[in-house]
């Protein structure tokens, strides 16, 4: 055997985990037997911004494919409305049953004419089974085996590989559907094959930023997340600003709670994290009590029933860590003139005396001059009130155990950006200055371009939690400059005029200039260009975006650069959808090729579960190929390739006698 020597050490502990040549042979038939395999469907998602419901219900119906698969496997077999009973039935099985159950079998549609219960769990449970083999077909038997629910594995097992040609056979399994009926665990079993449904449906989501906005399910969709088999994420520039806050950076935390509270959306912070705002609402009654706030008043206040606290209160709420927000960043920039983000800082070049601001050579009045919190001379230095009222929210942050789990989700799943089977996945864009030339930005006293910058950034996020001494303050502090500087490839524009919306309002002033990326990332030259930057086939490559949203209304496409670039943020979230005309965009891409789906707005989980419906989809582009794709021409499959390879050796090793076999 060549170069032996050179391998011995790696051989000897593969060894370990297959110790004689049978155990090898097994393996490789395993692994050529998967490569032979269709790839697994891939979902692309982007900006869902707390969009919980619509985003359950877009992994429940995997984005149109469970309805897709019961139209290939019935065809018109079965009516239209049969096919949304059965879909309803998979999606939200419980209620679905009960729904049954309670209003009789008309609120089915049955091909009987007198079908009683028995006779409608008989044919659902046929019906589902004919669904979990449809979407199981990409799998080995083993690894279907392994997501089976533990309490109906057998059960499951025994009916997915039904023979209907021996006769015998079928008798058994209907004999088995029949024994679970009469035992009353019916229900239980349509509900275990419903949720399997789900899990094999998508292979793979990858949800390309921003779970975390002004919508109230952040918390729940990261729980649904923590559920699902295979994910990852490519972190959103609202997903980084709550990451901040969550590892402990203080002006991020402020910026949270500003943006939560102007949009009415406190739910994601106190129940779902736990944050306990009372000290905030304490400490702005006693400073803001005599003050209207006009400027401060939250947005869809009206709209929001669950809301409990008066609009006044949120109002005081609002301007109370507005002013704290603005001192802590400026805090932040002077002490880092790197950012060069020094027109930012407005607190020192206000005239409180005249209620007037200078910038540059013009003045402008400002919207409200009562600050008793700003000490004139020393104006971002925060009060002693408000020092012990951030020590307090940054404990409660920093305490609560969700929040934790969550981060460490973020971080254990996500990156800045993802490479995939010659697709490029990351959020926003790849700074780039006006000529089209990758742009040059300072991280923590390092300069880097293109993919250099992306793994510095990686690195720089990741310290800010898991750092340790100047490295980690450096670096929290630097997630603020990812959530609004210009280098930022989470935002890159010229300013966020979060302080010109509230203080001087101005509309020409209010104005973000967006970076070059925005534009120039719709010629193709420029998007091969980037593919080129990391690693990627030019010609065959192609970038996933979100963070813009497409508006449809207005003629814009999510396919841009002559089919290199997608943008897929179509406005998961209902304030977003006014814009877009849409409600965001499921790109899939599986053995067949590639579909860029629309989907329209999802009313509500009650009505998908009652009458069937579903999210109607209007198919984008469909690029198909012309020989099905299987897992070996994916990057899993060159590295179960590459393991071929190494357990040959090993296998030859074992025939020539170089590493003794061992019977276990």
């Amino acid at each position: 055997m060549d170069n032996f020597q050179a391998h011995e050490r790696y051989l000897r502990l593969l060894s370990e985990r297959f110790p004689n040549a049978d155990a090898v042979v097994t393996e490789l038939i395993n692994l050529h037997a998967i490569l032979s395999l269709p790839k697994g469907t891939e979902h692309f998602v982007s900006d869902l911004h707390g969009a919980s419901s619509a985003f359950i219900h877009m992994i429940k119906n995997a984005s149109g494919v469970i309805r897709r698969k019961v139209d290939d496997i019935y065809g018109d077999s079965i009516s239209e409305a049969e096919k949304r009973a059965l879909c309803a039935l998979i999606y939200y099985p419980d209620e679905r049953i009960r729904l049954v159950q309670q209003q009789g079998l008309d609120a089915e549609a049955m091909p009987m004419a007198t079908p009683s219960m028995i006779d409608w769990y008989r044919r659902r449970i046929h019906q589902t089974l004919d669904v979990t083999r449809g979407v199981s077909v990409k799998y080995t038997r083993s690894k279907v085996r392994k997501l089976l629910p533990k309490n109906f594995a057998y059960i499951i097992e025994e009916l997915l590989y039904e023979s209907s040609i021996e006769r015998d056979r079928t008798r058994y399994f209907h004999a088995i559907i029949d024994a679970i009926i009469d035992t009353g665990r019916a229900e239980q079993l349509l509900i275990a094959i419903s949720y399997l449904i789900h899990t094999l449906a998508i292979d793979t989501w990858h949800i390309v930023g921003d779970i975390f906005d002004r919508g109230p399910g952040a918390t729940k969709i990261m729980e649904v997340l923590s559920t699902v088999r295979d994910y990852d994420i490519q972190w959103g520039n609202h997903d980084i600003l709550w990451m901040g806050a969550f590892a402990g950076n203080w002006a991020l935390i402020a910026t949270v709670l500003r943006v939560s509270i102007r949009y009415a959306n406190i739910e994601t912070l106190e129940e779902g994290y736990g944050i306990n705002l009372l000290p905030l609402a304490n400490f702005a009654m006693e400073t803001y009590g005599g003050d209207p706030c006009t400027v401060f008043q939250t947005k869809d206040f009206e709209n929001n029933p669950r809301l409990t606290r008066s609009a006044q209160l949120m109002a005081k709420m609002h301007k109370a860590i507005s002013i704290i927000q603005f001192k802590l960043e400026g805090q932040t920039l002077l002490r880092h003139p790197e950012y060069q983000m020094a027109d930012r800082l407005f607190l020192d070049k206000i005239d409180y005396a005249r209620g007037v601001i200078r910038l540059g050579d013009n003045e402008y009045p400002i919207t409200d001059t009562y600050l008793p919190t700003i000490q004139h001379d020393n104006p971002y230095l925060l009060s002693q009130e408000e020092q012990e009222l951030m020590e307090q929210l940054a404990r409660s942050f920093r305490k609560s155990e969700k929040a934790q789990k969550h981060l460490r989700m973020l971080y254990q799943h996500g990156g800045l950006y993802l490479i995939r089977n010659n697709f490029l996945l990351y959020h926003a864009a790849i700074p780039l200055c006006d000529d089209g030339s990758l742009m040059e930005v300072d991280v923590c006293g390092v300069r880097a371009k293109g993919k250099a910058l992306m793994d510095r950034i990686d690195r720089v996020v990741r310290q800010a939690y898991f750092g340790k001494g100047q490295e980690k303050a450096d670096a929290l502090d630097y997630m603020l400059y990812l959530w609004c500087g210009y280098g930022s490839p989470l935002y890159h524009k010229d300013k966020m005029s979060t302080f010109e919306r509230y203080f001087i309002g101005v509309p020409e002033l209010e104005h973000e200039r967006k970076g070059a990326y925005y534009t120039l990332a719709d010629r193709r030259d420029v998007c091969e260009m980037i593919l080129r930057e990391f690693g990627l086939d030019a010609e065959s490559g192609r970038i996933i975006n979100g963070h813009i949203p497409v508006r449809t209304i207005k003629g814009e496409t999510p396919v841009r650069a002559d089919g290199k670039r997608f943008v897929i943020d179509g406005g998961f979230s209902k304030p977003y959808q006014e814009k877009t005309g849409i409600s965001g965009y499921t790109l899939i891409y599986n053995s067949h090729g590639i579909q860029l789906v629309e989907h329209e707005k999802f009313e509500s989980r009650e009505q998908a579960a009652a009458s069937g419906s579903d999210i109607h989809l209007r198919i984008q582009l469909q690029d198909f190929t012309h020989r099905r794709i299987l897992v070996r021409d994916t990057d899993r499959g060159q590295e179960l390739i590459r393991q071929v390879g190494e357990l040959q050796q090993l296998l030859q090793a074992y025939q020539m006698g170089l590493i003794e076999e061992r019977n276990l």
